[in-house]
């Protein structure tokens, strides 16, 4: 099935590993032109080596920001406007699992996570949704299957999560005749140096019971898995779907209403 995502102009925060840079590659293989960022570390250049080996250099861009900072997201803008000219389609990605098991978190901890799960979300929207009226684009938010129900994760890190789909559904109603705008809710997706990999690395029996007992399919997510899905929402295919949470978890919510 084409796409039709030739020469798209994709942005991809979070896109150093994980589900991150695996929709980088999906997209690339589709011919849409690929930007990623991410804070900065060795990981976000090892990617770009990675792709470029794979695709070559015309359609990567690779940059660092700090996606919870309106400055550094405006500077982002401006490359991506002086580069591209433009953007077809945003994807959402920065976040991060890591929180304390407490009933209610300090304040503290309470706004990192906030900041790191909707913050960056919702100013990297902001920064970019000009570009995405005038071409009519897309976005797609990366949240969880925490957001939609309480499975015992963190209480900051599900709610921020929860935060974003409602984000994401007024944003679909307000800009329905403009801009696209979806969600991606993955499972548990195991990836070299993400918080499952860190457990199973820690306690592999326990980790294991966890999965075998509550995922019908009785195993983790890839994170290729969630790209695919990713590629296809921000498609053509998918030009009818806006204001929708797509779950990709193995069943693991089959039995929520």
């Amino acid at each position: 099935m084409d796409l039709l995502l030739e020469k798209k102009r994709v942005l991809i925060t979070g896109g150093s590993r994980g589900i991150g840079a695996s929709t980088a590659k999906s997209f690339l293989k589709e011919g849409a032109k690929t930007y990623i960022v991410s804070r900065g570390s060795n990981q976000l250049y090892k990617t770009q080596k990675e792709l470029i080996s794979e695709f070559g250099e015309n359609d990567i861009e690779v940059d660092e920001c700090d996606c919870s900072d309106p400055a550094s997201l405006s500077m982002l803008k401006e490359r991506v406007q002086n580069k591209w000219g433009g953007l077809d389609i945003l994807i959402a990605n920065v976040g991060s699992g890591s929180s304390v098991p407490d009933d209610l978190p300090s304040e503290i901890q309470w706004e990192n996570t906030w900041r790191d799960n909707f913050d960056a979300s919702l100013h990297t929207v902001r920064a970019f949704l000009p570009l995405l009226k005038e071409s009519n684009g897309c976005i797609l938010f990366v949240s969880s299957i925490t957001g939609l129900e309480a499975f015992g994760a963190p209480v900051d890190y599900s709610t921020a999560k929860t935060a974003i789909a409602a984000l994401s559904k007024n944003l679909a109603r307000k800009l329905a005749l403009e801009v696209r705008v979806n969600v991606l809710a993955p499972g548990n997706v195991l990836f070299e140096g993400s918080s499952w990999d860190v457990k199973l690395k820690k306690d592999p029996e326990k980790v294991n019971q966890i999965i075998n007992s509550t995922v019908p399919m009785k195993r983790f997510g890839k994170p290729e898995e969630m790209a695919d899905a990713i590629v296809f929402l921000c498609s053509e295919r998918a030009s009818f779907i806006t204001g929708s949470v797509l779950v990709v978890d193995g069943g693991q919510t089959v039995g929520v209403l």
